[in-house]
């Protein structure tokens, strides 16, 4: 590919530019040069100098300072009158530009200025960046792509960041990020967090909260702060530790108890040494105080004891820094039950920031009115890991970036924009959502829905170049879109049901093509990508994907022997062979890739949960083995139901079929004994059919039921299958039959359910100043609809508001259920929850309202957990309607509400945990 015309060569046959700083700039920005400049040599596969050669100056080369810090670029900026609008006074702020004769002897440059120290540190990260190095070069291993020529555009580019503070809390690192440090630095120390430095900043991120399971940032190793201060970036410490204090420290230097109402002089030392020790390094200081462990700190809300801690926490902050206490910056996390304080009406002080929190699980609890302003701002605390009912959730990326959009959006839209900072638990497996919040953090606005959806491909092509960027990219957003239905922490034997709707299999069919897919383009990337292919798609694929195979085993073990089938052992054997496939996928994760460089990491318990909290170690699910008869004995299994056939007294009965829901239906004649048997299978009307109608079983075969439709009348019929074993046992099973007498239209009743995906609507009506807006992949089945903008005004259920249309075809007038799958979003706004209508025809909308509360003992808290373990809220509303055809409306009251799906349910629908596939729509 040819340069564009003036364009600057960075690598020139194979030989990259030479990096020039001024010693008198900041420390950190010789340290993103060197980072630079040995990426340059990664991609050219030559170094890059940092001086001029012995000959002389360099006739090209790329130049980097600070704004009042770097006399280099202060008389570039000076004697070619440089434009710096955009970054000069800019917090963070750089521009990169091409600029001929920067200084004598150089033809021409790549001048990169920054506002502040970050700014140039972006700056110079920014252009690692484009040149093909990843931020997961080390990380995830990711190798950039050798390139002999390279080239920079003419022009200006200049940016800034949106969020003023971007980071990511390292928390619940044991045991996986924990044993991997200790066996790689001996602990938390200086070296490891170089690592993780260079990790935020490669990402344009500035902000953290370490590591803190029985660890200490400070106390660890005394050179750990000083070296992010270097580096550029600002320490915090997490919601429960206040004043630069980790909490393990007070259990290695305090005295007494964590109680301020009785050691409130202890306490008080305590948190005058952080300060002390803080210096001047950046910081932002974390106020307040909870209880010891990161628990409640009374069982009421103490609300005036909470402000009095507050004011002596800002005094000793006046008194050991000698500034002015808004000179410091300051958060009070609005935590679990912080928030409490802040809803009863307690105030902070307008210059410290108040950081809202979601329930962790990706739901924000709460957020500022629209418009409202304090000097400190707002700010989020987001999680993709937890440790904490209902249930732990640490082991693998289960984080849809969709979700992460759709939440953060909110918050951006509603001025949460100072403080960014989401649990990341160990780091890795969390690569993916990690890049995605701290680019979203960056510039918001530069990422409408469209940008979100193409953001998989973008992400795949910077770790693994274009050819299979798309695939890749769909991949990275079908796993996990899977193990976001439910998190592999929550699944169980009985999660997908194994014989409602095909559900188990259809899950499964799910991850056998993406570990298809995955293996073939693994295959095709090579060698040169395999460490990085197998951390950020292989075993996340295929460690799922055997996950789920599991459990399916386990359940089919555990029916095919209360069915008494011989099977049962086959499948007992395939549940052992897939918990020992998951160990041997996590084998390679430690001690293959990239020669045993992420030993530990892989170490977190993700099998056989019982509780919230995780086992010690991976537990084998209780399996059921039978003992097997000789003699071949037929039994019978069918559609919708667990029990095998005979049964004595009962027939079997399989579910409805019809020509618009179900046409076929399956029924499995299996082998209770190890000797095989023969079968026969005869209909009872010439319109039922049976495929096939006899033969020989060893294991099961599985029968056809179909019906010609042509030849049955309009109306109910019921048919029957009756089967005869050359074991002399005889299943007669009943086939009921639903024939309409008229032609449908809309999505049509089957079983007595309609169910539709919400993005399936007719037409979507909304006045001026609101739309309806897809979100593409959001959810456990297809995606999501929502209104926008998120913080318009609610609307009334009436001709001048917003509704989406169904249509739908009843098969006959009575009541039903309408069931609308929503996502678990909280009442962010305190309002008593969101709202929504339903209607059908012209009958009056009835407004339903989603009120889900984290909260433990608050009436909406087991509905709550029940909506974060199932990822998604069931709302409801009972509806008098007609037969034949329809219209469903779906309005908008409230804004925030995200829906995924709408079932109409007319006498209860068979269980399963996704819901039955959506319906015809003729």
């Amino acid at each position: 590919m040819q340069p564009v015309p003036d364009a600057l060569a960075l690598i020139a046959d194979g030989q990259p530019l030479p990096v020039l700083i001024d010693d008198t700039d900041f420390p950190g920005i010789a340290r993103a040069a060197e980072d630079l400049r040995a990426d340059l040599a990664a991609v050219s596969g030559v170094e890059a100098r940092a001086l001029p050669a012995p000959a002389g100056t360099p006739r090209l080369a790329i130049i980097a300072g600070t704004l009042g810090h770097s006399p280099r670029i202060d008389r570039i900026v000076r004697d070619h009158a440089l434009d710096t609008a955009g970054v000069d006074g800019q917090w963070e702020g750089y521009s990169l530009q091409l600029v001929d004769a920067p200084e004598p002897g150089i033809e021409r440059a790549l001048v990169i200025v920054g506002a502040d120290k970050r700014g140039t540190i972006f700056g110079l990260y920014e252009l690692s960046r484009r040149i093909g190095v990843s931020p997961w070069t080390w990380w995830a291993d990711v190798a950039p792509e050798r390139k002999t020529a390279l080239h920079i555009a003419p022009g200006r580019f200049v940016d800034a960041p949106a969020v003023r503070y971007r980071g990511i809390f390292i928390n619940d690192e044991d045991p996986a990020l924990g044993g991997w440090m200790a066996a790689t630095y001996g602990g938390p120390n200086r070296q490891f967090y170089e690592r993780v430095f260079q990790l935020i900043l490669r990402h344009k991120g500035n902000y953290l909260w370490p590591a803190m399971w029985g660890r200490a940032f400070y106390d660890d190793d005394p050179q750990n702060a000083a070296l992010a201060d270097e580096m550029g970036v600002v320490i915090g410490t997490s919601h429960h530790e206040p004043m630069m204090r980790a909490h393990v420290e007070w259990s290695r230097h305090g005295e007494g108890a964590w109680d301020y109402t009785r050691n409130r002089e202890r306490l008080q030392e305590f948190w005058r040494d952080g300060i002390r020790r803080m210096g001047t390094n950046e910081n932002v200081v974390t106020l307040g105080m909870r209880g010891d462990g990161d628990e409640p700190m009374s069982d009421a809300t103490a609300t005036t004891l909470l402000e009095t801690i507050v004011a002596d926490q800002r005094r000793i902050l006046a008194e050991v820094t000698g500034r002015p206490v808004e000179a410091t910056p300051q958060v009070w996390a609005l935590y679990k039950e912080v928030q409490d304080y802040f809803d009863a009406g307690m105030q902070v002080p307008d210059d410290v920031t108040l950081l809202f929190a979601d329930d962790n699980w990706g739901n924000i609890r709460r957020l500022p009115a629209p418009g409202a302003t304090r000097a400190g701002g707002y700010g989020v605390y987001y999680h993709f890991d937890y440790v904490g009912g209902p249930r732990n959730y640490k082991w693998i990326n289960t984080t849809q970036i969709e979700r992460v959009w759709e939440q953060m959006r909110l918050a951006h839209a509603h001025g949460a924009d100072r403080l960014w900072v989401v649990n990341v638990g160990d780091i890795k497996p969390m690569e993916f959502p990690i890049s995605f919040f701290l680019d979203y953090a960056w510039a918001p606005d530069a990422y409408p829905v469209e940008a979100v959806t193409a953001y998989p491909q973008a992400f795949a092509a910077e770790q693994f170049g274009d050819a299979h960027a798309a695939e890749i990219g769909e991949i990275l957003t079908r796993y996990t879109q899977y193990n976001a239905r439910r998190k592999p922490e929550l699944q169980s034997p009985e999660t997908w049901s194994l014989v409602n709707f095909g559900e188990a299999d259809r899950v499964l069919a799910d991850w056998d093509d993406l570990v298809e897919r995955t293996q073939r383009i693994g295959t095709a990337l090579g060698d040169s990508h395999r460490d990085a292919w197998y951390q950020l798609v292989e075993y996340p694929v295929l460690a799922s994907a055997n996950l789920a195979h599991l459990y399916v085993a386990v359940a089919r073990n555990r029916l095919h022997a209360a069915q008494g089938r011989a099977s049962a052992n086959a499948w007992a054997d395939e549940a052992e062979r897939r918990f020992a496939r998951d160990a041997e996928l996590a084998r390679v994760y430690e001690q293959d890739i990239a020669g045993g460089k992420w030993i530990h990491m892989m170490s977190q318990p993700r099998i056989g949960y019982t509780h919230w909290q995780q086992p010690d170690r991976n537990v084998m699910p209780a399996l059921s083995r039978v003992d097997v008869r000789e003699r071949g004995t037929m039994g019978v299994a069918v559609d919708g139901d667990a029990r095998g056939w005979p049964v004595p007294t009962t027939r079997a009965r399989l579910p409805q079929l019809d020509p618009h829901g179900v046409p076929s239906r399956e029924v499995v004649v299996f082998n209770r004994g190890l000797a095989p048997f023969k079968f026969t299978a005869t209909a009872s009307q010439p319109w039922l059919r049976v495929t096939p109608a006899s033969g020989e079983v060893t294991a099961e075969t599985p029968l056809r039921i179909d019906v010609n439709w042509d030849a049955l009348p309009a109306g109910d019929h019921v048919g029957q299958i009756d089967l005869l074993g050359s074991d002399r046992t005889e299943v007669r099973v009943t086939v009921p039959v639903s024939k309409p007498a008229s032609a449908a239209t809309g999505f049509v009743e089957s079983e007595g359910v309609i169910a539709i995906e919400a993005a399936h609507h007719a037409r979507a009506v909304a006045p001026d100043g609101l739309a309806w807006e897809t979100i593409p992949n959001l959810g456990r089945t297809l995606s999501a609809v929502t209104s926008v903008p998120v913080t318009a005004a609610a609307t009334t259920a009436d001709a001048s508001g917003a509704w989406l249309k169904y249509p739908v075809h009843l098969a006959s007038a009575g009541e039903v259920e309408v069931r609308v799958v929503l996502s678990p979003t909280l009442d962010y706004q305190h309002r008593g929850g969101l709202r929504y209508a339903v209607s059908f025809d012209d009958a009056g909308p009835q407004e339903v309202t989603m009120h889900l509360d984290p909260t433990p003992g608050h009436p909406q808290f087991q509905a709550w957990e029940r909506a974060v373990s199932d990822s998604v809220h069931v709302a409801t509303s009972r509806h008098r309607v007609e037969g034949g055809a329809q219209t469903l409306k779906l309005w908008r009251i409230d804004p925030g509400v995200v829906v995924q799906r709408i079932e109409i349910v007319r006498d209860g629908v068979r269980p399963s945990y996704l819901g039955p596939p959506e319906s015809v729509r003729r």
